[in-house]
């Protein structure tokens, strides 16, 4: 429960966290230092020299009653004290001394205890002391320096440990700067390598952080390799087959029209599968640069064309205004797919824009039967075909819709994510992306 509390305001960022274990070691250290140094060393110091002005003072009060005024003063002076009259009601009734003055206590506690006719001390400022004494003769009054009974500078151990604590503080923070350095750019590689874009990135820093730095060097290399593999695969495999379909399509045209069109159809089904096939493996999430663009101009063009290809979908809610950084054509083809699954398994769909200070949110919902929850992680998969869930007979698909919305969400730093349309009862594909 403590650790629980503690945590809320503990630095986020390996920054401030190595600052924080930096810091707070040393500040500890100077405090404990500070005040058993204070309390051991000057305490003691400004006991013994109390002691021995007060023995001083017990002096000249004892010859000031043997052998007068005249010998008190003399002895006084050479002791480097001014021994005046007071009168009686010039005596303070309370001693004088400022709230942060601890060794001023030290003094009248000394001077309580071994002066017996001790009165009251005046410790205004750090360099001059009045103590007030009884005598035969009446009150007299002992003026004499603030270093016969406090140790002098007592600040000086607390400046010079603030000061070069600081100093040694400021040399190990930009030492351990450069230490972050190398972790901190390896985490923008990763990141950047994440959202489809691949930074010069050089191993650097402490042998664990550059084990760190190849081991991201081979798995990166590993992932370019196996994505350009597939691809070439893929297009491959698309290419050999386009050659028999343009075979089948000549063949096609020499059959009478009756027999020609349902095999027509299913030749033009296969060319639109393989142009998906094509599309999935070109990896569109990842391709073209992120520019900067207005997102809801983007989305009202895509509904705008859907609603010209006769597809039931309208734009329902916008909310916030601003351009961010993103790839326009990756964008418009995962909030295509969308669409076209939206409308494919209902029969209208709606689109809401929301742009924040993080994210922009894309959210396509439909009136159709929905996808259960158990089978949604299922659905993103490539070449996923839900049955059970979703209406086969309004049209057919290979299950990369929304895999490719996937990947172009994973390509701009967030996630497509799917649930249940509250204001349709359909589905509810939410496309989130860090603006």
């Amino acid at each position: 429960m403590f650790f629980g509390w503690l945590k809320r305001y503990v630095p986020r960022g390996i920054y401030g966290r190595a600052a924080l274990i930096l810091v707070l070691p040393v500040v500890v250290l100077q405090l404990v230092v500070s005040v058993v140094f204070v309390q051991r060393h000057f305490e003691g110091v400004t006991e013994q020299l109390t002691e021995g002005v007060a023995l001083e003072v017990a002096l000249v009060l004892d010859r000031l009653e043997t052998e007068g005024a005249g010998a008190a003063r003399a002895l006084a002076t050479a002791l480097d004290y001014e021994l005046r009259d007071v009168p009686a009601g010039a005596v303070p009734a309370d001693h004088l001394l400022r709230f942060y003055d601890f060794s001023g206590r030290i003094v009248i506690r000394e001077l309580d205890e071994r002066v017996d006719d001790f009165r009251a001390l005046l410790l205004p400022n750090d360099f001059d002391v009045t103590l007030y004494a009884d005598s035969t003769a009446g009150p007299v009054a002992f003026d004499f320096d603030r270093q016969r009974v406090s140790a002098s500078n007592p600040h000086q151990l607390l400046v010079n440990m603030v000061f070069f604590g600081i100093i040694l503080t400021v040399i190990a923070f930009v030492y351990l700067r450069n230490q972050l350095r190398p972790i901190t750019r390896l985490a923008d590689a990763a990141e950047a390598f994440g959202r489809g874009r691949t930074v010069p990135y050089k191993p650097s820093g402490a042998v664990e952080v550059r084990a760190a730095g190849r081991a991201f060097l081979a798995m990166r290399a590993r992932i370019e390799r196996h994505i350009e593999q597939r691809t070439l695969m893929l297009s491959g495999v698309s290419h050999d087959l386009r050659t028999p379909l343009t075979r089948l399509k000549l063949g096609l045209s020499m059959l009478d029209p009756g027999d020609r069109e349902p095999l027509e159809r299913d030749v033009e089904d296969m060319e639109r599968l393989v142009d998906e096939f094509l599309s999935f493996a070109q990896g569109e999430a990842a391709t073209g640069e992120s520019v900067r663009v207005d997102p809801v101009a983007l989305v009202q063009g895509v509904v705008e064309d859907a609603t010209r290809g006769g597809l039931d979908v309208r734009l329902a809610r916008v909310s916030g205004r601003g351009e961010i950084a993103l790839r326009p054509l990756a964008v418009r083809r995962a909030l295509e797919n969308l669409i076209a699954n939206a409308v494919r398994y209902g029969r209208r769909a709606e689109v809401s824009v929301e742009l924040g200070p993080d994210a922009l949110t894309i959210a396509v919902e439909d009136d159709g039967p929905g996808i259960p929850p158990e089978r949604r992680d299922d659905a993103l998969k490539p070449f996923a075909r839900l049955d059970p869930a979703r209406n086969q007979n309004r049209g057919t698909g290979v299950g990369l819709g929304l895999a490719i919305a996937s990947d172009v969400a994973r390509a701009h730093g967030g996630a497509l994510t799917l649930n249940r349309s509250e204001r349709l009862g359909g589905l509810r594909a939410e496309l989130r992306l860090a603006s």
